[in-house]
């Protein structure tokens, strides 16, 4: 599956308002893995950007004067999310923004119509019920470095949210089980080692590695009041 984590930013919260995009940062994966492709655009977006908005993401408008318009990137944009889901974190937010700009050229885009959308708030609010569910409460709870986040930024965002999305629903997600093969594969569809093989090297954690482990299980079992690890017996060195 191909997935887009998106972020974008705004002159102001409301498009209905006559706001605008003025940032969209975007990040590829390919079956849960991020592939390097990126998509970056700064946005003139026509009109002021509203002082609050500002004071969240720093992109001013005399920044903000030279750069290309919606219309100008809208195609390579479309062409770029085009048949991917979306991975949005407050998806209504920003596809609302994305719909709007689109809907000012010829011929009009949905957003909806195009992509997958997944919201990635959604997501967290039912894992993390009652909870702050913010991109930076996610980063502390889940471990993901988000110290060059000192303002918004599309691009910057879209990169942790990525990291918070695969963490938030961690696990594997496919098993593939080809019944037969030519290459040593069964019936079943399982590969079976041979008998002979040469042993696996034992690679023990070292005392450092331990110690981040046992912070780490720590911060897990205050955070779910307690893990099956703790009542398990563990055995000698």
């Amino acid at each position: 599956m191909r997935q887009i984590v998106l972020d974008t930013e705004t002159t102001g919260i409301d498009p209905s308002e006559g706001h605008r995009i003025i940032e969209i940062g975007c990040v590829e994966m390919m079956e849960r893995q991020l592939t390097g492709r990126n998509y970056h655009v700064y946005i003139n977006p026509e009109r002021e950007v509203e002082a609050e908005a500002i004071s969240v993401h720093g992109i001013t408008n005399e920044f903000l004067a030279d750069k290309p318009l919606f219309s100008d990137i809208a195609d390579e944009f479309f062409e770029f999310i085009k048949g991917a889901e979306l991975v949005i974190h407050n998806a209504a937010f920003d596809i609302g923004f994305m719909d709007a700009e689109f809907a000012r050229l010829k011929p009009v885009r949905k957003t909806s119509e195009h992509c997958g959308v997944l919201d990635s708030l959604a997501i967290a609010r039912k894992r993390h019920p009652g909870q702050k569910n913010n991109l930076n409460a996610l980063c502390k709870r889940y471990g993901v470095d988000n110290s060059n986040r000192e303002l918004h930024g599309a691009l910057l965002d879209a990169e942790i949210l990525a990291d918070v999305y695969l963490l938030l629903t961690g696990g594997q997600t496919a098993l593939s089980l080809d019944a037969g093969s030519e290459d040593g594969g069964t019936s079943d569809g399982l590969r079976r080692l041979p008998a002979d093989r040469k042993a696996l090297k034992v690679q023990k954690a070292s005392g450092e590695e331990r110690e981040t482990h046992d912070e780490f299980m720590a911060a897990l079992a205050k955070q779910a009041g307690g893990t099956v690890w703790d009542r398990v017996e563990q055995p000698p060195d």
